[in-house]
């Protein structure tokens, strides 16, 4: 108040003809607003992701039952479901089922175990760096399945040898993804963490695990195709058990459902285990906004 006396005794009274005539007309109404333009993608819609196997299977039949494909070529779907129902009731399929996981399920965890220890070795290390991103980089460039032959002559054609070729292909994709998201970790964080005088266990807590989920997670789903399509060829090179044994004999014998019922079976495991990656990363990364939501 006292500021505001001040400032009349020093610039004068306030002229009052300046001041703007009341108008008695209403102001117009505010235009419309435009309509926000959505540039992600979309709500996400439940099950969603089974729109397309569904078309594809539709269209599967669809062909089959007009004639389109030929049945000693491929078979249609109410085929393939006969024979799948005949391989349950002798056992034989859940019998090549179960080994089949085994395989891919401990191809899978050595893989992951040491993608994500070599990841953290070189990201946190320059002489880890240095010893280790080299070789795994040539590895990345060498398939798993060109070293078949020279992993035969180590250890065989057991259980051994299947194992380590599908773990070879999992942990290369584990150790890419999670050393490229380790050391993409912006290096503000890592100053604030000196800064704050955190340990080692404390910053790769705090820090590391959280910046690098997002590229484990990656390198995980791409662990889990690899350890199917290494699983496909291990299975069809000596093996008396399994998916790709029953595929390779029902080939001998031209039996074409039971190949596709293999193929199936291949393709219901990987998008299970695929989505169940994803449904995990979805909960553990749920403080981060995305487009994927």
């Amino acid at each position: 108040m006292t500021e505001l006396l001040t400032n009349t005794r020093t610039t004068g009274p306030v002229s009052t003809a300046a001041a703007p005539a009341k108008e008695d007309t209403q102001a117009p109404a505010p235009a419309p607003r435009a309509a926000r333009r959505r540039l992600g993608p979309g709500r996400a819609i439940p099950f969603g992701r089974l729109i397309g196997p569904v078309l594809v299977i539709a269209l599967w039949w669809f062909a089959s039952a007009i004639g389109y494909l030929d049945p000693r070529i491929l078979s249609g779907p109410g085929t393939v479901l006969s024979t799948a129902s005949d391989l349950v009731s002798s056992g034989r399929l859940q019998d090549n089922v179960l080994i089949s996981l085994q395989r891919a399920g401990l191809g899978l965890f050595f893989g992951v175990t040491a993608g994500v220890v070599l990841a953290v070795a070189a990201g946190l290390s320059r002489t880890g760096e240095y010893l280790l991103d080299g070789p795994l980089q040539i590895k990345r460039a060498i398939p798993s399945l060109a070293m078949l032959p020279l992993l035969i002559l180590w250890l065989g054609i057991g259980e051994q040898m299947k194992v380590t070729v599908i773990a070879l292909g999992v942990a290369v994709n584990m150790y890419i993804n999670t050393y490229a998201s380790l050391t993409g970790i912006d290096s503000r964080y890592v100053e604030l963490a000196e800064g704050l005088d955190l340990s080692r266990a404390q910053f790769i807590r705090k820090v590391v695990v959280p910046g690098s989920l997002p590229g484990f997670f990656v390198g995980l789903r791409l662990g889990v195709t690899a350890s199917w399509l290494g699983l496909i060829v291990v299975e069809q090179i000596n093996a008396t058990s399994g998916i790709g044994y029953m595929m390779f004999q029902a080939q001998q014998y031209a039996q074409s459902d039971v190949i596709i019922v293999g193929l199936v079976a291949y393709g219901i495991f990987g998008f299970a285990s695929d989505a169940a990656v994803r449904a995990v990363e979805r909960k553990v990364l749920s403080w981060r906004r995305t487009l994927a939501g």
